[in-house]
């Protein structure tokens, strides 16, 4: 009998959202894990489990959980890595979504930066 190691299969990165029933609903259908309805307990609650398992994951939060900035939400942002959090625009008014890179991006270059030019 050979006697050699075999490397085990690194776990899946887990995909998964949070938000909204209609948000999580479209990406259910195309395989992530949802949580409908979350509240930022819950996205607290999950983040914790991941960074304690250390499990690998891409984690889509609608911006009212995004902008939640609880202390696992902040650290997960912090320190990068296995864990990346994604705010993704509300459904009910995507048009008036800003997100949090802009106010970056105006107080470096100036509040010209992103307006549309013709």
């Amino acid at each position: 009998m050979n006697d050699q190691h075999i490397p085990s299969q690194p776990k899946p990165t887990r995909m998964i959202a949070l938000g909204s029933a209609a948000l999580t609903g479209g990406f259910n259908l195309i395989g992530f894990e949802t949580v409908a309805d979350a509240s930022p307990q819950s996205l607290e609650q999950l983040l914790a489990e991941l960074f304690t398992t250390r499990q690998k994951a891409l984690v889509l939060v609608e911006e009212g959980l995004a902008r939640s900035n609880g202390p696992w939400l902040r650290r997960v942002r912090n320190e990068g890595g296995r864990i990346v959090v994604v705010e993704v625009p509300p459904l009910q008014a995507p048009a008036d979504y800003r997100p949090p890179v802009e106010a970056l991006v105006e107080s470096i270059l100036g509040p010209a930066a992103l307006e549309e030019r013709p």
